[in-house]
């Protein structure tokens, strides 16, 4: 096949009276079966148009060779024709049926207002907890998407999603056009599905990496939640699969697609600032090692399906509420599942340092935990002498360098950053919020708006790179050195001294014990 644009089985039979096309302004592409039957799926938003005669002249030659075998058999058999059924009246019925009207529902080209259905996006959700149901709300409204399964472990959670699925579209559309939503247990059958483009991974961390690496071997692309990993020697297995694979990986750090993060870190990596000394931001403290006792499983609940990679302890309802969630990361205080506030909120306000700075193919190079000195606050070095502190909310004179126009009472934002340079300072948080001294630095200021257009515009670009077969905005690569970050203060904090980081070779130089960190020994049968 030369091109692939369509969305059916088709074979040199289907294309005999000639070639098919593509409408795609301001060019045509146009393609010709060459070699047998494939599925042909294209990722873009043009509409196929097939040749009408083409199509009929495929219909009347199955009926045709398809017709004529039955009657060579029921001759070889020796059974009377019926109904007088002779050759002659057989192809003047079969010339009928290529000439007649071919009635086609309008859904299929796209008339009910959606894109057709072999330009529409196909999608299985892994994991519908609370940031699960989220995105599944969103996509389900999507018109290029169509969302085909669910996955949850949580009986009441994929029932619940896979009902959010049939409602909308029942409502959405015409009667017989929608064939249902299939819910599963296990996300492996969900996978096997060669009808699903794509998958929303939005488990807890533990499981984030073996499911990326399955649904890119299965061909699928990939939007992960953050932390992208749940260890270092996972987000580097992640990389390189995704990259093996050819998939389009879309981390959730949803504010490389908000205006006023693109903006404000523009203006960083120009120079606004002059050269950046320090960068502010929130959300200290990481997760440690707990001992809960043992509850009895929820009927419902598949636990070991649960735990997937992560050592086996006994169900306790802190780290899973049955049915309906009611956080989004209840356990990541415990050092198997997460990292606790660094990996599970402060990887977002990383993942701007990271950008501000252009340090997206790098990291620190020095991680200093409070323990160690001669900082109060998890401090983390750039090459380029630039330090990154991990504040309790404020900053305090008696423990970090305030900078001019900075008033004390003032929070860091969540998720945001705070960059002061030789010539001021850009305070950037969520829902437009975009502040600077002197003023003038942000002379583009944009408007406050709902953080859930940045979510929408996130997933759009996402949608957008699996056609065009682009990176997207927080490719795999970018979103796991933004969470190496948060791994990295994670492992300072554990071990109580600072730190040395090579972040090319992903390595702490002669450091055999922080070194032994970086990976995480794996329940079977799960890997990476």
């Amino acid at each position: 096949m030369e091109s692939v644009p369509g969305g059916l089985d088709l074979g040199p039979a289907d294309l005999r009276a000639g070639t098919f096309f593509v409408n795609a302004p301001p060019a045509t592409v146009w393609g010709r079966c060459i070699d047998g039957p494939r599925t042909i799926r294209p990722h873009c938003e043009t509409m196929a148009v097939f040749s009408i005669e083409a199509e009929r002249e495929s219909i009347a030659d199955r009926f045709l060779t398809e017709g004529m075998d039955i009657m060579r058999k029921h001759r070889r058999n020796g059974r009377p024709r019926r109904n007088g059924q002779t050759r002659r009246t057989f192809l003047r019925r079969a010339g009928a049926a290529s000439i007649g009207p071919w009635i086609v529902p309008e859904s299929v080209f796209g008339a009910d207002g959606r894109p057709a259905p072999s330009n529409r996006i196909t999608l299985g959700f892994i994991g519908v907890g609370m940031m699960g149901r989220g995105h599944l709300h969103r996509f389900v409204q999507y018109p290029e998407v169509d969302v085909l399964a669910v996955c949850d472990v949580d009986r009441w959670r994929r029932e619940d999603a896979r009902a959010t699925v049939e409602r909308t579209y029942g409502e959405q559309r015409r009667a017989g056009t929608f064939r249902g939503c299939h819910a599963y247990n296990d996300l492996r059958e969900l996978l096997a599905r060669p009808d699903i483009d794509a998958v929303v991974i939005a488990t807890g961390d533990r499981w984030h990496a073996t499911a990326t690496v399955l649904a890119a071997k299965a061909g699928k692309d990939i939007y992960c939640e953050k932390p992208a990993s749940l260890t270092i020697a996972e987000a580097r297995a992640m990389i390189d699969t995704v990259r093996r694979y050819g998939r389009v990986f879309q981390t959730g750090l949803q504010q490389r697609s908000a205006r006023e993060f693109r903006l404000a870190c523009q203006l960083v990596r120009d120079g606004a600032l002059g050269k950046v000394q320090f960068v502010y931001v929130h959300f200290p403290g990481t997760s440690g090692e707990v001992d809960l006792p043992a509850e009895p499983v929820p009927d419902g609940l598949d636990w070991d399906l649960w735990l997937g990679p992560a050592p086996w302890r006994p169900f306790n309802s802190r780290f899973h509420h049955y049915g309906r969630p009611h956080r989004v990361v209840p356990w990541d205080f415990c050092r198997d599942f997460g990292g606790g506030n660094l990996t599970s909120n402060a990887v977002h306000a990383f993942d701007v340092v990271q950008w501000g700075l252009g340090m997206d193919d790098s990291g620190p190079t020095e991680i200093i935990p409070p323990q160690a000195g001669p900082y109060a606050d998890l401090t983390y070095k750039y090459a380029n002498g630039v330090l990154v502190q991990v504040v309790n909310r404020r900053l305090d004179r008696r423990r970090n360098v305030v900078p001019d126009g900075w008033d004390e009472i003032t929070s860091i934002q969540p998720f945001g950053a705070l960059f002061v340079g030789e010539r001021g300072w850009i305070h950037v948080g969520r829902n437009g919020f975009l502040e600077s001294f002197p003023a003038d630095i942000v002379t583009n200021y944009p408007a406050r708006y709902s953080h859930a257009i940045a979510v929408a515009d996130h997933h759009h670009n996402w949608l957008e790179a699996i056609r065009t077969r682009r990176r997207p905005a927080c490719d795999v690569a970018i979103g796991c050195r933004s969470t190496i970050v948060s791994h990295l203060g994670c492992i300072a904090y554990w071990t109580g001294r600072t730190l040395k980081w090579d972040p090319a070779a992903e390595t702490f130089p002669d450091d055999d014990e922080a070194n032994r960190m970086r990976r995480r020994a794996m329940r079977q049968p799960w890997s990476v």
